[in-house]
């Protein structure tokens, strides 16, 4: 009997330093996760199916309103430009090519 009661003893011992390293432990996890900036504890907040719901219907309606914008939007007329605007565009290209071809000769 004797014998067990030190096997005993040792286990208890045994037990209270593990528990004394789990301590330890635990409080360089809490040190490190602090360095992080986020808190290891953090809960969620849970939305009502009420609350889900509503805001699925919004982001539906706003998903419809961009469908129904960029179909609308998308036939713009196209911009014409006069036999005039083209001639003069046309002749100052034809004046920068002659002194591009000037400078060359």
């Amino acid at each position: 009997m004797a014998n067990l009661s030190g096997v005993v003893q040792q286990l208890k011992k045994a037990h209270a330093e593990a528990q004394g390293e789990v301590k330890r432990l635990g409080a360089a996890l809490a040190a490190l996760g602090s360095l992080t900036g986020r808190s290891p504890a953090r809960k969620r907040r849970t939305l009502s199916a009420a609350a889900r719901r509503k805001i699925s219907l919004a982001q539906k309606a706003r998903w419809a309103k961009r469908s129904t914008n960029t179909q609308t939007g998308a036939a713009r007329p196209k911009r014409k430009m006069s036999a005039a605007a083209r001639r003069k565009i046309a002749a100052a290209q034809r004046a920068r090519w002659a002194k591009v071809n000037a400078r060359k000769k």
